[in-house]
């Protein structure tokens, strides 16, 4: 298929595919002529998961080039191509060097059994929303950590088991990309669900109607 074709077909613009080429998110076409390529299949799914990773995961062009290449790569194990999509998408580490949140955090993995791995993305972000969280003087934010904890392993299972049942490694990798991107979009769409659900019932207050 031709560039315009691949546009139709995936809903991206002409511009921002050609953006996407020299970025390196996508493989280039096979030339037919100087100035005109055409493009597979594979290119039209590559370009899928660039513009759900970009437009609904909201990850930068740099991040989503380091979980292509985590895709990519034959020899990375299942592990650390994990380590590398999440760390991807990891929101910024603000506050680490923070003694009491890294301490409350420290606590929190004790509690609940876990292994401490302080150089890891989730361990330092997590420090950093303390101590936001004590910055802002929301103190009493950590009493949240149990009941995130409990709710995140069978979460956690579930996303592994999504992944697992892929036939093949780089099915399985893919999945790791669409289970983070879309499962924690997914997931806040869900909890803002619930809580709004559960706000009206204990308020006893109806939803306002919602414009069209």
């Amino acid at each position: 298929m031709r560039i315009a074709e691949l546009s139709r077909r995936s809903g991206v613009p002409v511009p921002t595919i050609k953006f996407y080429l020299r970025e390196g998110l996508l493989p280039a076409g096979q030339l037919t002529s100087p100035n005109q390529a055409r493009y597979s299949d594979a290119h039209l799914h590559r370009l899928r998961l660039v513009r759900a990773m970009v437009e609904l995961g909201g990850l930068s062009i740099a991040a989503v080039r380091e979980v292509l290449g985590a895709l990519d790569d034959p020899a990375k194990s299942m592990q650390k191509a994990l380590g590398t999509i999440s760390a991807a998408v990891a929101p910024p580490d603000l506050g680490t060097e923070d003694e009491v949140a890294h301490q409350q955090v420290e606590e929190f993995l004790a509690r609940q059994g876990w292994v401490s791995r302080p150089a890891s993305y989730a361990h330092k972000a997590l420090v950093g929303v303390l101590a936001t969280a004590r910055e802002v003087g929301h103190e009493r934010f950590t009493d949240l950590l149990d009941g995130f904890g409990r709710a995140a392993m069978p979460l956690a299972e579930a996303d592994m088991e999504y992944v697992l049942a892929a036939k093949t490694k780089d099915g399985a990798l893919e999945g790791v990309v669409v289970g983070t991107v879309l499962g924690d979009a997914a997931m806040a769409a869900v909890r803002a669900m619930a809580r709004r659900e559960l706000s009206g019932r204990l308020t006893g207050e109806e939803d306002e109607p919602q414009p069209c």
